[in-house]
C-alpha cells in the first residue's frame, strides 16, 4: 500500500461528530500504553499523526484517520488505565460500544497487544467483544523488537492460550519502530478493505 496521503479527519466522542460518508473504517482497540498511535503513525509513514503520549489513558476520544482520500483508521480510546476513576472508564466504554455496535463503515476491529506481556482480563473480554460482532480476531502484538526474535514463538503461545485464538496466524508480531511485518499487516488490511 502506497500512502499518498493523510490527516486526522475528525475526533468524536459520539455518533455527531463521526464522518458522514461511506469510507470503509478499521478501528484499532487496546489498552493504554500498547502503542495504537506509534502502530497507526508507523503504518502510514508519519512521525506523530496520531498522537502519542507518555502518559497513558491520553486518547478519551475517538479518532478518524483519512488515508489516500480513500479509508480509514479508526483509534479507540485505551481502556484498562488504572488511574482513571470508575466514572470515566464507564464513559470510554460507552463511547467505544456506540462505536462498535451502530457503525456502518466498520469493517474490521483490530486487538493490539503488547507482545512482552500476557494479555490481561480486559484484553480477553475485548477480544470475545469483537469476535461475537463476527470480525476476524486479528491481533497486532507490538514492540516485537524488544525481544529476540527467537522468543516470539513463546510469547505468540502465551496470547494465544489467554485470548483463546485457534488460528496463531492471526496475531502477527509488529515493530513501529523498525517496522517489523509492517508489509504483512498492510496484506492483511488491503483483503479487509477491497
Amino acid at each position: 500500500m502506497k500512502i499518498i496521503k493523510s490527516d486526522l479527519h475528525a475526533i468524536a466522542v459520539g455518533p455527531k461528530q463521526y464522518p458522514q460518508d461511506e469510507f470503509p473504517e478499521i478501528a484499532f482497540a487496546g489498552r493504554s500504553n500498547v502503542g495504537k498511535s506509534s502502530f497507526i503513525n508507523s503504518m502510514i509513514n508519519r512521525a506523530n499523526l496520531a498522537r502519542t503520549s507518555g502518559k497513558p489513558g491520553k486518547t478519551r476520544t475517538i479518532n478518524f484517520y483519512i488515508i489516500n482520500d480513500s479509508f480509514r483508521f479508526v483509534d479507540l480510546p485505551g481502556y484498562g488505565y488504572a488511574i482513571a476513576s470508575k466514572s470515566e472508564k464507564e464513559k470510554w466504554g460507552k463511547i467505544i460500544e456506540k462505536y462498535l455496535t451502530d457503525r456502518k463503515n466498520l469493517k474490521e476491529v483490530i486487538l493490539i497487544v503488547d507482545i512482552r506481556h500476557e494479555p490481561t482480563e480486559q484484553d480477553l473480554m475485548m477480544y470475545q467483544w469483537i469476535k461475537s460482532f463476527g470480525y476476524t480476531g486479528i491481533v497486532i502484538a507490538t514492540k516485537a523488537d524488544k525481544i529476540s526474535k527467537g522468543n516470539w514463538q513463546k510469547h505468540i503461545k502465551i496470547i494465544k492460550d489467554k485470548l483463546e485464538i485457534k488460528d496463531t496466524n492471526l496475531i502477527i508480531p509488529y515493530s513501529s519502530e523498525k517496522k517489523i511485518n509492517k508489509d504483512k499487516v498492510w496484506q492483511k488490511f488491503e483483503e479487509i478493505l477491497i
